[in-house]
């Protein structure tokens, strides 16, 4: 996907050059090798900093929320889900928007190819079709990108955007026979006790540092729950209790809205599974009420608004 830097480049010249755009939203190399980070460029002559590999694994939606000026921004299937979402929501209007559309054939999971190497430290990484090479200090491996997809790429069912005014490729082709909620039904199957004694051994590394919160797209509060003092919803503390509250309720605001972007997972410094949660809510709304977030722009999540149709089984 390295090949689609060039036209990224190109559009946002263009864009800023004609006054398009206020502001133009993209990717730019990290500091560290696998990890790029997200971009917002005002002036023409910095549209050669932007960048595009299989490393631009955070979300951009972040960066649009509330915003007033002109915005072109970069969008894979993920990205440009959330910006649909972002519209029904009410952050951003979609006149303000110029969205380059990207198609995308999944993220590398850094983690994957850190433990590939044995931890030793990575200086460089070059991207090239569809394999990938990493050097640093003694050693020089070549992978193929689809042994190191990032899970919710393996997963995932979207791969090219649902909202774009311009393409910087032609399309790719959808992953066919793919269950996006593989694993679900096995933890679905657990008795009580099993579920419990199942996400407190899951969500017992957290250290509460709001990562995947911070990191979240449709995290857009402007006070977080765990942040009101009056009242205290739920405390500060590793307490076990404390940390599967923020959890289940953070999922829980999330459910019907998540894209599966796996934005929370690739930040978790202690690498949670936290999209355990969101998956297992997707799937309920998918089966209850035929829903995928941010692939129709004039619907308001289910969860948003109520039917007298609506499911309601589980009400006693």
């Amino acid at each position: 996907m390295v090949e689609y830097t060039q036209k990224i480049r190109a559009i946002a010249r263009k864009l800023l050059e004609k006054g398009t755009v206020d502001v133009f939203i993209g990717y730019r190399k990290g500091s560290v090798p696998m990890m790029n980070e997200p971009m917002l460029i005002k002036d023409p002559s910095e549209s050669d900093l932007l960048h595009w590999d299989s490393h631009c694994g955070l979300n951009l939606c972040n960066y649009i929320t509330k915003r007033t000026d002109r915005i072109g921004i970069v969008a894979n299937g993920c990205n440009s889900r959330n910006i649909v979402t972002h519209i029904v929501e009410n952050q951003i209007k979609r006149e303000q928007l110029y969205i380059v559309g990207i198609p995308c054939t999944g993220m590398i999971d850094h983690r994957a190819v850190k433990r590939a190497v044995g931890n030793r430290e990575i200086l460089d990484v070059a991207e090239e079709g569809e394999s990938f090479t990493v050097s640093g200090n003694g050693f020089r491996n070549t992978f193929a990108k689809k042994d190191f997809l990032r899970s919710n790429c393996v997963l995932c069912l979207h791969r090219n955007p649902v909202e774009y005014d311009e393409m910087a490729a032609d399309r790719v082709a959808e992953q066919e026979g793919v269950n996006p909620f593989q694993g679900i039904e096995e933890v679905e199957r657990k008795s009580p006790e099993e579920k419990q004694k199942f996400f407190k051994e899951l969500l017992s590394p957290c250290i509460r540092c709001y990562a995947c919160r911070n990191a979240c797209p449709l995290c857009y509060c402007p006070t977080c729950f765990v942040d009101e003092s009056s009242p205290q919803w739920v405390g500060k503390s590793i307490d076990p209790v404390d940390t599967m509250t923020f959890h289940f309720l953070r999922a829980y605001h999330c459910a019907g809205r998540c894209t599966d972007c796996g934005a929370c997972e690739r930040v978790c410094p202690v690498g949670i599974p936290v999209r355990e949660l969101t998956r297992k809510l997707n799937k309920d709304v998918f089966e209850l009420f035929g829903w995928e977030a941010g692939l129709d722009g004039k619907q308001r999540p289910p969860l948003d608004v109520y039917r007298v149709n609506d499911y309601n089984d589980f009400v006693k």
